[in-house]
């Protein structure tokens, strides 16, 4: 398998529904947006362009599975699985604000193998493959150096059901904003982590979490010299639907606090 190529077949199939989705976020309408649960939006535009992504990438591996967001099609496949979110940031790409990706993984027998994160309205395209490093527009990217949190911008997510864990969570809020330079919150975890891969960011946790929200940037973050882990401190983060991104310098100190909340 030359993964090399296939990646950048992928990246092509990315940018074609990339400009699908900025054209739709010039004429798009509210009255467009559906509930699939409580603060869970989706639209037509996130609907098609699974549906194109799926179509694409089957023409590349037809042999391949499919984990997506709107179940365009969901069977793990018996080598080859696409991991695929089509629009992760649907909220913001709903009130117009600018911040919303395309994340693809591929996995090969349980182990990620490709990981594309591409953000629309920069343009930035965040990939890497089996053998390669992490890039960003063709640029080798690497995390962070900083040593302690003090020195760390990080990034995480608010919750939006399941408020049981919100408490302990606002807590853990409190400690990190007095412990570092500050809390981002952007809107999508996949280009949370692809921030991370390219030391934008120095770490990024969040809780609640679906495979196809962070499988693709996980996999920038780890080729990219960065750590990801669970809040545990496990590296089954699919499962248990917890990430911890960071530089792999400061993760000691950040489990640690999260450790005292979760």
């Amino acid at each position: 398998m030359n993964y090399e190529l296939l990646c950048s077949k992928v990246i092509a199939i990315t940018r074609l529904t990339g400009n699908f989705i900025r054209k739709e976020s010039m004429s798009f309408e509210a009255k467009s947006i559906e509930y699939k649960g409580l603060n869970d939006l989706v639209s037509y535009v996130d609907k098609n362009a699974e549906k194109q992504l799926v179509r694409n990438l089957t023409k590349l591996l037809p042999e391949a599975g499919f984990i997506t967001e709107e179940e365009t099609a969901n069977v793990i496949g018996k080598t080859f699985t696409w991991i695929i979110d089509p629009l992760d940031g649907t909220t913001n790409f709903i009130h117009g604000i600018p911040t919303y990706s395309i994340s693809i993984a591929l996995y090969e027998e349980g182990q990620p193998v490709i990981g594309v994160v591409y953000e629309i309205n920069r343009g930035e395209m965040f990939f890497t493959y089996k053998g390669g490093a992490a890039y960003l527009n063709n640029k080798e990217i690497r995390v962070s150096k900083a040593t302690d949190l003090s020195q760390c911008l990080l990034a995480t997510g608010f919750p939006y059901y399941q408020f049981d864990k919100q408490p302990q969570y606002i807590q853990l809020f409190t400690e990190m904003m007095q412990k570092c330079h500050g809390l981002r919150r952007i809107g999508s975890a996949a280009v949370d982590l692809a921030y991370v891969a390219c030391g934008r960011f120095d770490a990024y946790f969040e809780y609640n979490l679906n495979a196809y929200d962070v499988a693709a940037g996980a996999y920038l973050v780890q080729q990219a010299g960065g750590t990801i882990l669970n809040f545990a401190g496990g590296e089954e983060f699919l499962e248990t639907r917890e990430v911890l991104a960071t530089n792999s310098l400061v993760t000691d100190e950040i489990l640690a606090t999260i450790k005292k909340y979760f």
